[in-house]
Order: structure tokens, then C-alpha cells, then sequence
């Protein structure tokens, strides 16, 4: 596989070989769990008369799994089914060694539901968390996200990101007639919305930082360019269009700037254009390859990948040019270097003697740490809150997305049910 001329931004163009079908909605596949996750259970929440769409127990439970922080017991372990703190027996729930418990009730409400639940710590025999949550048919997956951001916080002391999105390429049929799209869903692979549909390729979806749009590189005039996309209107604007390469856009913090690569000049470099003005600053000035900037949660400084040393690996410099200074030299490849929300660790891919795997490296100590436990990882793309990486890997034929917890002890994969899907990209916290 020819790693490095993915990382100059034209990584689905190898896809052209591979079969694929549109997906919808994604299915998750735990492939690891975390041997120390934080036994809870959560009680299936009925009500009389009422049927809603969403087992809302169900996926609340499984964003926690999907954590690596918690193991939530299966239902059948399920030693009673409370409804409110007056039933529970805290004995039977020790018995069974949970150490939280979540219960909670659903009724009607007008057209929509209430949902009332309550989180306990069994050990202390006290109520944490309580509230009554209202919603309709169509919200209650986003009411339940909601429920499980508001547990794992009160328990780990972490903003949850239950309820951020995702983005992602797909890619439809046998060369030379392959669809590409663009897709946004939960975190969790439901809710899918297309974006973007083309027959050539799409690449490098980029949050921005409020949420409310994408940027990517689409194929679509007969050579690379950047668009910018809004979410909830369609509309969009092209950045880009100059000869050769334009790839891997990644906003600043504060979404007045947009880093990238282009090769207008000749070699692939690192520039910075002003989004409002779209004026460009030229930030490296090398013989080598550099691309797929990223940038400090602070905004000081970029990240990017070279191979000014002859192999690609990981620089930093300052967010205006200069100061350029190596990061990564464990190995002789490492890339696509994201920056985790604490600005602490850094998340790549590395090669290993078994392949390509997710890694982090902590910034203090210089210390890499694998991740993964898959062999052809690409793409990372690192959760708002820290706790997760996505990412594509290959799964048998298929390409999927697969995401393994910051500190790679649980993972699990988002398959597609036919189909090929790369370049995830994590959206932002979105309220």
C-alpha cells in the first residue's frame, strides 16, 4: 500500500479498487472491552401504555460500554427491575457487585414522552443524579445520549460525547463507476444524513468548530479543491482550486483560519488562508512533502506531517511559520498526528511490525503508546472530550470505522452493512 501518497491527500483514489455499497445507519461490534470498566446497570425504563420507537435503557447503556469506562450488566444479570429509588434493595444489587445503578420510568406527555431517571451509587446508598427529561418520538435517541452524557459525567468527572457526530466517506461500486459520499451521524453510527454524493472522490471532512459545518476536498471539477459546506442550509463555498494538490483542511480553534496543503508552488506545503478574506499565508518552505496540518487546542501552534527526514514523521511549528521542531521518533512512519482537547497527548497512526496502528504520544514525556490492536489504521480522529479515537481500518474486505478509548483498553468497530467507509472526522461538543 502506498502510505505516503495518502498523506499528500489523495488516499481514496486507492478505494477505486474496492467494492462498496451505500451504507445507512452503522452497527456497532465490540471487538475489546476494558477488564477494569466500572460495573452499572441500567434498568430498562417501562411505562404503562406506552410503546416508544427507542429502547432508551438500551442505548443508554451502550454509550457507556462503548466508553471503556463501564460495563453495563447484561439484562439478564438483572436481578430486579426498580423504577424509582423506593424499590431498590441495595443488598441484592451489592450481590451482583454494580456499583451504580440507573433507573427511571417513561409516560406520555401531550404528543411525546416523559422520561424520568435516576443514577445511585449502590455502595453509598445514595442518589446522584435525577431528572425528568421531555421528547418526542423522533428525539428519544438524542434524549438518551443526553441521559448517558449526564451519568458518565457525574461518575468520571468528564464532559460525555454522547451526543457529538460524526463524519465520513463512503464509497459505492466497482471502478471506474464508484459513488463517493459523505455522510454525518451520531457517534454511535445512527441518524445518518448524506452530505455530499460525487462520482470522483471526496476527502479530509473537517468539523468546524461550532458544529455547523464541513470542510473537505472533493474531486468533483476534474482535480482537487476545497469546499466549505453549511449543515443546515447545503450551502457551500469552494476555498480552493489552485493546480496541483489542495488537501487536508483543518480549522483554528476559532474558526477564522483554515490550515492546508497545496503544491500551487510545486512542492506539497503547509499554508494558512484567512476564511473570511481567503488572502493565504505560506507557513513551510521545504523540499519534503508536508501536509495534514492540525492545530493546537490553544492555537499557538500546527501540527503537520513530513518527510523532510526521510521517512514521514511529526513536526510542530508556530502558528504563524517558523520554529519548526521534530515531535515523533519511534519508528521510522508516523503521520496524521491530531492533537487531543487537552493539548497533553497527541494521536497518530504508527508503523509497527504488524502494520499500521493507532497510537498517542505524550507530549511531556515523549513517550509512544499503541493503541490498536488492527493492522492497516488510518485517519484518527480524536473525541471532544478525550476519551475515544476513530478511526478507518480493514476489517476482512470491508473498510470500517473502528475507535479504541484513549487509554487502549476498549474498542469496538462501526461496520458498514456491504460497504467501504473512510476518513472519519469527530465533530465538536454541539451545545
Amino acid at each position: 500500500m502506498k502510505r505516503w501518497m495518502a498523506l499528500t491527500g489523495f488516499m481514496l483514489l486507492m478505494m477505486t479498487s474496492l467494492m462498496a455499497r451505500a451504507s445507512g445507519d452503522l452497527t456497532i461490534e465490540i471487538t475489546r472491552s476494558n477488564d477494569d470498566a466500572i460495573p452499572i446497570a441500567v434498568v430498562p425504563m417501562r411505562g404503562e401504555g406506552v410503546s416508544p420507537s427507542t429502547d432508551i435503557s438500551e442505548v443508554v447503556a451502550r454509550d457507556l460500554e462503548r466508553s471503556g469506562m463501564f460495563a453495563p450488566l447484561s439484562r439478564g444479570d438483572l436481578i430486579s427491575l426498580p423504577a424509582s429509588g423506593d424499590d431498590i434493595v441495595y443488598a441484592d444489587w451489592r450481590r451482583v457487585r454494580a456499583n451504580y445503578l440507573v433507573v427511571g420510568r417513561v409516560e406520555a406527555s401531550g404528543n411525546g414522552y416523559r422520561i424520568s431517571y435516576e443514577l445511585y451509587d449502590i455502595a453509598g446508598q445514595r442518589r446522584l443524579l435525577g431528572e425528568i427529561v421531555t421528547s418526542s418520538d423522533e428525539q428519544l435517541r438524542s434524549r438518551a445520549h443526553y441521559i448517558a452524557d449526564r451519568i458518565f459525567e457525574e461518575i468520571t468527572g468528564i464532559r460525555g460525547a454522547f451526543q457529538t457526530r460524526i463524519a465520513y466517506v463512503t464509497a459505492n461500486g466497482i471502478d471506474p463507476n464508484i459513488r463517493y459520499a459523505l455522510y454525518i451521524a451520531d457517534q454511535d453510527g445512527h441518524n445518518t444524513r448524506q452530505i455530499l454524493t460525487s462520482d470522483q472522490p471526496i476527502l479530509s471532512p473537517a468539523w468546524s468548530p461550532d458544529g455547523q459545518k464541513l470542510a473537505y476536498v472533493s474531486f468533483e471539477s476534474g482535480r482537487p479543491a476545497i469546499y466549505v459546506q453549511q449543515l443546515s442550509s447545503g450551502r457551500r463555498v469552494q476555498l480552493t482550486s489552485f493546480q496541483g494538490i489542495n488537501g487536508a483542511p483543518a480549522w483554528s480553534p476559532d474558526g477564522r483560519k483554515m490550515a492546508m496543503s497545496l503544491s500551487k508552488d510545486g512542492n506539497p506545503e503547509i499554508y494558512v488562508m484567512d476564511v473570511a478574506t481567503r488572502s493565504l499565508t505560506r507557513l513551510t518552505n521545504s523540499s519534503a512533502i508536508d501536509t495534514e496540518p492540525d492545530w493546537s487546542p490553544d492555537g499557538s501552534t500546527i501540527l503537520f506531517t513530513s518527510d523532510r527526514s526521510g521517512q514521514p514523521q511529526l513536526y510542530t511549528m508556530n502558528a504563524s511559520g517558523g520554529n519548526v521542531s521534530r515531535l515523533t521518533f519511534t519508528g521510522n512512519y508516523n503521520a496524521g498526528g491530531h492533537y487531543g482537547p487537552d493539548g497533553k497527548m497527541v494521536f497518530l497512526v504508527t508503523r509497527t511490525d504488524r502494520g499500521y496502528q493507532v497510537a498517542k504520544q505524550n507530549l511531556d514525556s515523549g513517550r509512544l503508546t499503541v493503541l490498536t490492536e488492527t493492522s492497516q489504521d488510518e485517519a484518527p480522529a480524536v473525541a471532544p472530550n478525550g476519551t475515544m479515537v476513530i478511526y478507518a481500518t480493514q476489517q476482512g474486505a470491508r473498510g470500517v470505522l473502528g475507535a479504541v478509548s484513549a487509554d487502549g483498553r476498549a474498542s469496538f468497530v462501526l461496520p458498514s452493512p456491504d460497504g467501504q467507509v473512510r476518513e472519519p472526522s469527530w465533530s465538536p461538543f454541539l451545545n
